[in-house]
């Protein structure tokens, strides 16, 4: 059984950086993808970023492109997402998630696409 653990969640001011660090076990080849997800209070999770375990491809939405960036270590075992130029509004309990079938086009980012998902790790951006 896969088992997803986030940390790097913390305080920051606005105008930061953080690095989340997703470690997956017993290792993350029997998944196809991951992807960082993020719920604020009162909110819907929404995706951020998500990598293609079987090379380089990313996804970003559009309120993170350019800030943030998904990479991951496969002999690690472990998927990063660096936060450059963090904003109040990213704000959140920070997911990552797996999935073990490739997402459709345009299904990326969709919580739908992920069936295994780690406890979160919060991020508080003040201004």
């Amino acid at each position: 059984q896969v088992q997803l653990v986030e940390t790097g969640g913390g305080s920051v001011e606005a105008g930061s950086s953080l690095k989340l660090a997703c470690a997956v076990s017993p290792h993350m080849y029997s998944l196809v993808a991951v992807g960082w997800f993020r719920q604020a209070t009162g909110k819907e999770r929404e995706g951020v970023a998500a990598i293609y375990v079987g090379s380089t491809t990313d996804y970003y939405d559009d309120s993170v492109e350019g800030r943030f960036t998904i990479t991951h270590d496969n002999a690690k075992n472990t998927v990063y997402l660096q936060m450059n130029s963090l904003k109040p509004e990213d704000t959140a309990m920070y997911y990552c998630a797996g999935t073990f079938l490739k997402p459709r086009a345009g299904t990326w980012l969709k919580t739908t696409s992920y069936s295994t998902w780690g406890q979160g790790t919060q991020v508080t951006v003040s201004s």
